[in-house]
């Protein structure tokens, strides 16, 4: 199988039991095979699934959002209200790398965004994961102070976020929203 008519790109061979098989990705919109059988067994031939834009849709969206919201002519133009909703249930939702890209395109949108185009109050869960991640931090004396990438890509997130807000005026209001009752009391009786 391969994603062009001479089988000299992406080319992927298999041969023997379906065992021996796995998954694969082929760029583009067109897949060429080519079946021979060396008549040594009286098998029907082989079976495969296509499935377009399956494998990588994660990564193919990400590129295609970044390039959007870095393109100062486009940004007015993109619903960035249902977007900014969009990226924060992916980065909640989501684990390791997936994560930390979905949290670099809030970043973006948050940068790029005008007045009150975005919900900030939606960020709460992971208001929440950053804030347990600090009391683990200041927990556990024994480890130096590095901090992992995702507690680094948070932190810059919560602190341009914090000087968006402070800038419109709604500060207050934000944190308020993002915290809990409980931690409220728990800061204040500090």
């Amino acid at each position: 199988m391969s994603s062009s008519s001479d089988f000299q790109q992406d080319r992927h061979s298999f041969s023997g039991s379906p065992q021996k098989w796995n998954d694969f990705e082929l760029p583009g919109d067109t897949l060429y095979y080519r079946f021979t059988s060396d008549m040594s067994n009286t098998e029907w031939g082989y079976k495969f699934t296509v499935t377009a834009g399956h494998l990588g849709r994660f990564q193919t969206g990400f590129e295609i959002l970044k390039q959007m919201l870095s393109e100062e002519r486009v940004v007015p133009h993109l619903p960035l209200a249902k977007i900014w909703e969009w990226q924060v249930g992916v980065a909640c939702r989501q684990t390791g790398h997936q994560r930390l890209k979905a949290i670099h395109l809030l970043l973006k949108i948050v940068q790029c965004s005008a007045q009150r185009d975005c919900d900030l109050t939606l960020l709460k869960p992971l208001w929440q994961l950053f804030t347990h991640m600090e009391n683990n931090l200041c927990h556990d004396v024994t480890k130096p102070g590095i901090l992992l990438p995702l507690h680094r890509a948070l932190a810059e997130l919560f602190f341009v976020t914090e000087n968006r807000v402070s800038e419109l005026g709604s500060l207050q209001e934000y944190l308020l929203a993002l915290n809990t009752e409980d931690h409220l009391h728990r800061c204040t009786a500090q």
